[in-house]
């Protein structure tokens, strides 16, 4: 079909019916939504055609985008994960002087801006930490439950202990490893400091084998709210046996209070609600200390982004993705798709409309208060497998804190 498509969008220029872009889109549970919006959109736009194409199940935006520039036919906007913009720099658009760029939201186009030059819209932001289903914690707290009572490890077991005595279990821990390498751990990267630049420098130390983690707070701190999460897990028995599926069912249902994961997983959690919609996040302690870094904090970033390619689509084309991307930003149905249909939080300053989808309104309400930490976005393709395998390990007892840390400093110093 895409290749249809390429074959049609030149002749169709020149036919004078308007112009033809094309979007690959990397965040399957959207495509239905992007195909509504480019319908939408053409309302508005009667002379631009936008065809949404999905990349493939099991195939990464870099590997798609990459095999369509190969064959000389890339997308006119490609939907990237962060890490992967700078890759393609040379092929893409800056957008610097775009009228969204006064919009988005602070740093949001920090790890995107190469050279003093942004080459990507920020789509997405996603977060994640402790899931609770409130009703669950309500009853265990006999009262209305207050996330801001939980800013200690301490507090987190009270809680947990508090769940156990009304008779639920207080936690599932997921242990896919893409939930403990991609997600759990690199909030000891993030929790580091509040400074960026400060984590990007700890990131080369662990590269050039400077750190010993052993002694490191924040590490050992993240460890130990892990050990409590093990004990306090309804698979504790077996804890690698369980399935992401198996997640939401637990919380949805009530049989559990609290979930480590992310607000996408909110269109699972809500087929099993038992709760009314009542579900919030809570920060992931790593200390006693409720005025550390990271304690009061949730987990955000931009988690997918818009590039314009410039070598193959024309400058008309160009023109016309410029104009869907100011659309999404700045007319009613733009920002409806946004946050009412593909349940996104916005990246923009400007957009006012309050997530339906309860954990999308927890994070930006998080957002909007200054308590957000940066989420690890530009790790290594392999940390989340080889650091997953490690934490799994770790989970199941068959390798000590130690030895965890010192696969974790070993795997840095094989990074280049």
């Amino acid at each position: 079909m895409m290749f249809v498509a390429a074959c049609g969008k030149n002749e169709q220029q020149e036919s004078g019916s308007g112009v033809k872009i094309t979007l690959l889109n990397s965040k399957g549970e959207i495509q239905s939504q992007l195909e509504a919006a480019a319908a939408a959109f053409k309302e508005d736009y009667p002379d631009i055609t936008l065809e949404i194409i999905p990349v493939p199940a099991g195939q990464s935006p870099f590997e798609k985008a990459s095999a369509l520039y190969a064959s000389g036919n890339p997308a006119t906007i490609t939907m990237l994960d962060t890490g992967d913009v700078e890759k393609f720099k040379d092929r893409i658009l800056d957008l610097s002087g775009e009228k969204w760029m006064a919009d988005a939201v602070d740093r949001s186009t920090s790890l995107t801006t190469f050279d003093g030059k942004n080459y990507a819209f920020p789509l997405a932001i996603e977060g994640y930490g402790f899931i609770y289903n409130k009703a669950v914690v309500d009853q265990a707290v006999g009262g209305s439950f207050d996330p801001a009572t939980i800013t200690t490890t301490d507090a987190l077991e009270q809680l947990f202990q508090k769940i156990e005595a009304s008779g639920k279990a207080p936690l599932i821990v997921s242990p896919m490893d893409w939930s403990l390498g991609a997600h759990y751990l690199p909030l000891a990267y993030a929790g580091q400091s509040s400074d960026p630049a400060a984590v990007a420098r700890f990131v080369e130390d662990l590269k050039a084998g400077k750190v010993d983690l052993a002694s490191n707070s924040v590490f050992n701190g993240l460890l130990d709210t892990f050990d409590l999460m093990a004990k306090y897990n309804i698979d504790k028995k077996s804890p690698l046996s369980g399935t992401y599926e198996r997640g939401p069912e637990v919380l949805g249902k009530g049989e559990v209070g609290i979930w480590f994961q992310g607000n996408w997983a909110w269109p699972q959690i809500s087929s099993f609600d038992t709760a009314s919609g009542q579900y919030g996040f809570l920060p992931v302690p790593v200390s006693n200390n409720a005025d550390d870094f990271g304690n009061t904090q949730i987990s955000s970033a931009v988690s997918k982004r818009l590039v314009l390619d410039k070598e193959k689509n024309t400058a008309e084309q160009q023109a016309a993705a410029k104009t869907f991307l100011e659309w999404m930003v700045y007319s009613e149905k733009g920002q409806d798709f946004l946050v009412n249909q593909a349940n996104i939080i916005p990246a923009f300053k400007n957009i006012k409309l309050e997530a339906k989808d309860p954990l999308a309104k927890s994070i930006s309400d998080y957002i909007a208060k200054g308590k957000s930490e940066e989420s690890m976005s530009t790790l290594p393709a392999d940390h989340w497998a080889k650091i997953g395998a490690s934490m799994q390990k770790y989970l199941a007892g068959a390798a000590d804190r130690a030895t965890l840390l010192t696969e974790i400093q070993d795997y840095w110093k094989t990074v280049k």
